[in-house]
């Protein structure tokens, strides 16, 4: 195997598209925490001086959106005219309406219980057709790819020095992009180049930019292991980000779907997360696999492993199980995939019992990474089946 590069990015919390994915997470929690049974499906897109949520909401709960999208507003940073974006400013505009009938019956009670299927597990039916895929490697101590863990750590921390004043001058957009070298045995080895676009106040130069992030967040960031003789630092490249946010560019919930899972490295079955129940398997499922994925790998049986799940809408079983380890496991595929079906129960029901569901978690997941994160304790990233897998070897 020869070396290779590759790239993963992330972006701020302030990005526009960001920022629609924790307004959409932000109002399904404020839902669910008052009915734990609520059906939401949540879109939000943000333009200049606007925020549009509409959706489909089956619910007991009572929510002020327009209360909720403008404190998530104001906590992101966009608090003041000079940012193009102000939450005391903004409207707040909204068109909801019940989940469809002809999906709700499929949820309420699947396929197979409408069969005359008696266990609790199979009562409710996936709330949508379609493919999710979970994965994890052994590259990083949380089992993600690393070009989107070292990503997501700049970004992170682009927002932290903003926020504490480090560097007071910056503004909530922003991204950052990695690419990492591996070498012939496939292990990252070093990082070869570091983008970093942020958003600043239009008084400060190029220069200060460039020293002060290379200095405060990429240096403190990226392991000095990594750190390769020949790394490229590109600052703000288009010498200039002073419009930002939803000024510059609409924001619209569910197109950072790379960026919330594993920066390209691993498939994507194409659906968001942001804003959807746990009934829509888009969520539930992904974070399922996920959390089977990390579980193998950290009990040994591969170093890398990716897994899909498939379900037609309104039917509880999967109608597909696949195992890919990219022969890394020290077992067949095949023979994975069985210990999966054996310790894993893949059916919604079971999903949403198993990882507690029906809780306000979503906001926090809607940015920075649904995956991986040591910072948040969420249920998928647990590591409590390792022991069972083990034995199996």
């Amino acid at each position: 195997m020869s070396k290779r590069l590759f790239t993963s990015e992330s972006v701020t919390e302030g990005h526009p598209d960001k920022l629609c994915d924790q307004i959409s997470d932000a109002v399904l929690d404020a839902m669910l925490s008052q009915d734990p049974y609520s059906r939401v499906a949540c879109e939000t897109f943000a333009s200049t001086g606007m925020v549009f949520v509409m959706g489909e909401f089956s619910t007991n709960a009572y929510v002020d959106v327009e209360s909720v999208v403008r404190k998530t507003v104001a906590e992101i940073g966009y608090n003041n005219p000079l940012f193009g974006f102000d939450s005391n400013a903004c409207a707040v505009i909204t068109s909801m309406k019940e989940q469809s009938p002809d999906i709700a019956r499929g949820v309420d009670k699947s396929l197979e219980a409408r069969e005359g299927e008696k266990n609790e597990d199979f009562e409710t039916g996936a709330g949508d057709q379609g493919m999710m895929f979970g994965f994890a490697c052994d590259e990083t101590e949380d089992y993600m790819p690393m070009p989107i863990y070292l990503a997501h750590k700049l970004t992170k921390r682009l927002a932290e020095v903003r926020k504490n004043g480090t560097i007071p001058y910056l503004r909530p957009d922003g991204k950052s992009q990695v690419t990492v070298e591996y070498d012939e045995n496939g292990k990252p080895c070093a990082v070869k180049t570091v983008v970093i676009s942020t958003q600043h106040d239009p008084s400060v130069t190029q220069e200060q930019i460039r020293s002060d992030i290379i200095g405060h967040v990429i240096v403190p960031t990226i392991p000095a292991e990594l750190i390769s003789d020949n790394i490229t630092y590109y600052v703000n490249p288009t010498g200039r980000f002073v419009y930002g946010g939803p000024q510059a560019d609409t924001g619209l919930t569910g197109r950072k779907i790379i960026v919330d899972t594993y920066g390209g490295y691993a498939r994507h079955g194409g659906g968001c997360f942001s804003g959807k129940d746990p009934t829509k398997v888009d969520r539930s499922g992904a974070y399922m696999t996920r959390y089977i994925a990390k579980n193998i790998v950290a009990a040994g049986l591969a170093k890398s492993c990716e897994i899909e799940v498939a379900y037609a809408i309104g039917v509880s079983t999967p109608v597909s199980v696949h195992v890919d380890t990219n022969k890394t496991g020290v077992l067949p595929d095949a023979k994975i995939e069985e210990i999966i079906k054996k310790h894993f129960d893949l059916r919604p029901a079971a999903i949403i019992k198993k990882l507690d569901l029906r809780r306000p978690i979503f906001k926090n997941t809607a940015a920075y990474g649904h995956f991986g994160r040591s910072d948040s304790d969420f249920p998928w990233e647990k590591l409590d089946k390792v022991n069972d897998l083990k034995k199996e070897l």
